[in-house]
């Protein structure tokens, strides 16, 4: 994450993260640790996985006390092992028991959707389909988890409501049918943003392309529908697969001449990746 990115769009959420676990005082270590005192302590890989988060990692310490300092031995996107020391933190040990906890949820959900990413993409080389995440993530940690999606080899869909026309199934019944929905989003949105609609029959696949949609989604059909909705697509516009598709189904569909999968998966069914703080000491 570049300093502006972390300034503007990251730095509120981590102190809200913050305020969140300290709405006072941290009473245990106030109790055991009564003055300021340097100490360090060590982060440890504790299974193998991608590591991603490092940067938000050491920014909690930062916020909390700018002169704590983290020496890394490993960087965003590497594979790390079981036993692998990542990190040494080191500052005021008040500053170090305060902000382990908000440090390391960050650093083991990002770790653990970038390894989950990294699984699922390995999955797709060779065919030249991209994977996409979805908006399906956790409240408040958005720039985080599909960051962790690009840093585990997976490609961002649109961020939020603002990036793109997305006409669901919801947008169509608003408007009364595919083709008025398009028509409606092409008059109103500026003309950079693409129209993409997401489908559910056979019938609306042919609607989205005699009504000139960018991208056609094709959401939750089996393997023989999906086949004969690209042959009426026949090259028209790109399609998107999405659905319940998770690392276990992907295989099955990999074989399709489509340009994305997209997966909600990636962000929220990922488990964590296991590392910890250890060896707390004063120095």
């Amino acid at each position: 994450m570049d300093t502006v990115t972390m300034k503007l769009n990251a730095d509120p959420l981590i102190l809200s993260a913050l305020r969140e676990d300290i709405t006072q005082e941290d009473v245990s270590t106030n109790s055991v640790m009564p003055f300021e005192k340097k100490g360090s302590v060590d982060l440890i890989c504790k299974e193998d996985g991608v590591i991603c988060g490092l940067p938000v990692f050491e920014r909690t310490f930062h916020l909390l006390d700018a002169k704590t300092e983290v020496e890394f031995f490993t960087k965003d996107g590497d594979e790390v092992k079981k036993g692998d020391l990542l990190a040494v933190v080191t500052g005021d040990i008040r500053v170090l028991l305060s902000g382990e906890r908000t440090a390391m949820n960050y650093l083991q959900r990002m770790s653990g959707i970038a390894t989950y990413t990294r699984q699922t993409a390995a999955l797709l080389e060779g065919s030249g389909i991209r994977l996409l995440d979805t908006r399906k993530t956790t409240p408040n940690n958005r720039i985080f988890e599909k960051y962790a999606v690009r840093v585990g080899g997976g490609t961002n869909h649109r961020y939020n409501l603002s990036d793109g026309v997305m006409l669901k199934d919801n947008h169509i019944g608003a408007a009364g049918c595919v083709k008025e929905a398009v028509r409606m989003a092409r008059e109103y949105a500026p003309f950079v943003r693409k129209v993409e609609v997401e489908t559910e029959t056979l019938e609306q696949v042919r609607e989205a392309v005699e009504a000139g949609a960018d991208i056609i989604m094709l959401d939750n059909m089996d393997h023989d529908t999906m086949r004969e909705a690209i042959g009426i697509i026949d090259g028209k516009a790109e399609i998107e697969i999405s659905g319940n598709v998770t690392r276990e189904s992907i295989e099955k569909i990999r074989d399709l001449p489509v340009d994305f999968i997209s997966s909600g998966a990636l962000t929220h069914s990922a488990p964590i990746l296991d590392v910890s703080l250890k060896h707390l000491h004063a120095i």
